[in-house]
């Protein structure tokens, strides 16, 4: 499929790292395969099926709060959806229950997070919205015309790109409990130097995409259990929610120049 099919232990051409998201490590279908029945085993088109019903419940309970402007829910659904990912990532199996909960959730702190954005800058949340569609819409193509391949270059570029931004954040937040964080990363800086990390951000964020799409592909090929169909599009749905925030903040900084 991508990259070398010769490869020794390489099943379906994909290479052996996966996924800079957390949600998708390299044994992740590897260790659900194991009692799998034929017949009843992860597909592509379950996967999407059950990425665009969890979509359309987070975008049910964000319009409720975004209409609403009940932006208390934030912190209940960041908690509650942190809550609720970390169960689905060490019981994969609960999946077909968690991962609509966990989408529910993510909406209600997505709906209230849109809701002060828009506060300070009307028509942002839209905009934001159409870039979101347009990177995912545009990437898929993309990658299933072969325009993008997931090389092992690439995997590896993007997995060590992914972890110095988590690096960054990580160390923002300590000193954000000291009273002070990265300037950087203050959506009120819209310094040439701020712009162009969360314009990095976007990017890599965007790519993350591409990795995911190997992954589910590699988890139809290798005939994983049917509720990892759920667990694809978990994964998905974490770099969407992130790679959304992200072209949020983008914006705001670059409506404040």
């Amino acid at each position: 499929m991508l990259g070398n099919r010769n490869m020794s232990g390489n099943r379906g051409g994909h290479l052996n790292l996966r996924s800079a998201n957390p949600a998708l490590s390299s044994k992740t279908f590897e260790d659900a395969r194991i009692n799998t029945s034929s017949s009843d085993v992860m597909t592509v088109d379950g996967t999407v099926n059950r990425v665009g019903i969890s979509l359309c419940l987070l975008l049910l309970t964000a319009y409720i709060t975004f209409a609403w402007g009940i932006t208390s829910f934030m912190f209940v659904g960041f908690i509650g959806g942190l809550i609720v990912a970390l169960i689905t990532v060490f019981k994969k199996h609960l999946s077909p229950i968690t991962v609509p909960i966990y989408a529910l959730l993510e909406g209600l702190a997505l709906g209230g997070i849109s809701y002060v954005f828009n506060e300070m800058y009307d028509g942002i949340v839209l905009q934001a919205i159409a870039l979101t569609l347009g990177i995912l819409i545009s990437l898929l193509i993309a990658y299933k015309s072969r325009l993008i391949r997931a090389t092992e270059n690439f995997k590896l570029g993007i997995a060590a790109a992914t972890g110095g931004i988590f690096m960054v954040y990580m160390l923002s937040f300590v000193m954000s409990m000291f009273g002070s964080g990265l300037s950087i990363m203050n959506v009120n800086n819209s310094s040439l130097m701020s712009i162009g990390f969360s314009l990095v951000v976007v990017v890599i964020a965007s790519l993350n995409l591409v990795l995911d799409f190997d992954f589910i592909e590699e988890g139809a090929e290798k005939g994983a259990p049917k509720y990892m169909e759920w667990y694809g599009a978990f994964g998905l749905l974490v770099t969407l929610i992130w790679l959304y925030i992200e072209i949020l903040h983008l914006l705001a900084k670059l409506q404040r120049r």
